[in-house]
């Protein structure tokens, strides 16, 4: 895959040392609608250092209380996350955990419940908002709020999907490690997050489209999950992400007479 870049690009930024990248999670969060499969996708604010005025996923960085407090967690091990991804069990343990801590943050969707076979239900009043704003701040960690409520996190309602980092180039980056999940059945969004403008449920046909038309803006890992994700109904979504190779796809800038191009050898990663 190969997109041009602007002709302002200074090719001096080659040179420059590369910024070390944030880990962080990202969420595709389905539901089966009236029209196909949908998903959530959140417009960052015009203002936002990263991905201004891009659709995105739910998600964030990695915290350090998420790969070091004792969260309470069913499903797969941190063992399992670590071999999918192919990185070590803190970190495996963090990605998986500001995942579902991040979703919880950004749409108010919780992957959990008060054991390994239930999820909680409705989580979109005012005081799972109070919450959310709680956690943003850091005021609260993720494990404590868990072990307040008598909850356990549902590992096993996440899949494993892609991990992209955000090229060498770019003045902030991050290693992104992307998961699928289901809406949790009687779950609604509760309110829109502070960092988006925007937000809503879309057909991930009406956004492919959307965006091949002009009309909405999607850095490219966001657009290919769409397109992978699309081939699948939601019932199968998660067993088609356990069968996945996940592989680490990081563009670089290429030039080509005279032009300077971002590249990928995503159509190998799929």
């Amino acid at each position: 895959m190969r997109a041009p870049l602007p002709e302002s690009f200074d090719p001096e930024i080659l040179k420059r040392t590369p910024v070390e990248p944030r880990l962080a999670a990202t969420v595709v969060v389905t539901r089966d609608g009236e029209h196909g499969l949908e998903t959530y996708l959140m417009r960052r604010q015009a203002t936002m250092a990263f991905g201004a005025g891009q659709f995105v996923f739910p998600g964030g960085g990695m915290e350090d209380s998420d790969a070091d407090l004792d969260v309470p967690w069913v499903g797969p091990p941190p063992a399992v996350w670590a071999q999918r991804f192919g990185c070590d069990e803190r970190t495996a343990k963090g990605l998986v955990t500001a995942a579902v801590r991040e979703t919880f943050e950004e749409t108010g969707v919780l992957l959990a419940g008060p054991d390994e076979h239930t999820v909680v239900g409705d989580t979109s009043g005012d005081d799972f908002a109070g919450t959310r704003d709680a956690l943003e701040k850091s005021e609260i960690s993720f494990a404590d709020f868990l072990r307040a409520r008598g909850l356990v996190m549902r590992a096993d309602l996440l899949g494993a999907w892609a991990h992209w980092i955000t090229p060498s180039t770019a003045p902030r980056r991050f290693d992104t490690h992307f998961f699928v999940a289901l809406l949790p059945e009687g779950q609604t969004v509760g309110t829109m997050s502070g960092e988006a403008d925007k937000a809503g449920w879309l057909t991930l046909t009406e956004a492919i489209a959307a965006v091949d038309a002009g009309e909405m803006s999607m850095m490219p890992p966001t657009l290919h999950t769409c397109r992978e994700i699309v081939q699948h109904a939601p019932s199968e979504l998660l067993a088609a992400a356990a069968q996945r190779t996940i592989r680490t796809v990081e563009p670089r800038v290429v030039e080509h007479e005279g032009r300077y191009y971002l590249q990928s050898d995503i159509e190998d990663e799929a």
